[in-house]
């Protein structure tokens, strides 16, 4: 009948986790640790019976959603909406390269959602993006004849923090507080016939 939860998962750990580097649309892949917490989290999130699974492009994105879509017995359909935030001439670089060169930026765009990286995306334009992948998974599931349905959603930290404090309807000051997943971790978005709003079920979940 509709969509009543969605399962937002972060990517396993990636080489660029591990040195320290702004990723954004850069395609970095999976450490074999990566693929590790990928293989414990799939069977967790196989028992909440998702209906439907979508992933970012991103190989990242997409080589943890082919594990836990085996688990899942669901097809991986890909989505260049869920990318994380272009960072812009940020990207590829650490903190503390960052510091040097934009100083006082990082703490800028920490606490600003509305700001973007030099030729980057702010967090509010990154919500904008992917939320309609939510807006057209809701209009498939309101012609299906299932009671409720669940969306997993397999991204990135940044992008998911936006997408979760968007889809509550927070206002954007209130956005920073929601930090970043750890790899592998997942949140739960649910709502109910009698309060149709989207509340927070479940942060930073872990296998």
């Amino acid at each position: 009948m509709t969509l009543r939860r969605i399962i937002l998962l972060r990517h396993g750990q990636t080489d660029y986790n591990v040195a320290g580097r702004m990723q954004g649309h850069l395609d970095s892949h999976l450490t074999p640790t990566g693929h590790e917490q990928a293989a414990a989290a799939a069977p967790v999130l196989a028992e909440l019976a998702p209906d439907r699974l979508v992933s970012s492009d991103l190989r990242r994105a997409v080589d943890t959603a082919e594990l836990v879509g085996a688990a899942c017995g669901l097809p991986v359909k890909c989505d260049p909406r869920l990318r994380e935030t272009h960072l812009g001439r940020w990207q590829g670089h650490t903190v503390a390269e960052i510091d040097r060169e934009y100083p006082g930026a990082i703490a800028e765009w920490r606490s600003d959602p509305e700001w973007a990286p030099p030729a980057g995306e702010s967090r509010v334009a990154v919500v904008t993006r992917s939320r309609p992948v939510v807006d057209e998974l809701e209009a498939e599931f309101a012609d299906s004849d299932n009671r409720s349905e669940t969306a997993l959603l397999v991204a990135h930290g940044g992008l998911i923090a936006g997408l979760v404090t968007g889809l509550m309807a927070l206002p954007t000051p209130v956005w920073p507080s929601f930090g970043g997943l750890g790899n592998c971790r997942w949140a739960v978005l649910a709502r109910r016939d009698d309060h149709p709003r989207w509340r927070l079920a479940g942060y930073n979940i872990g296998a």
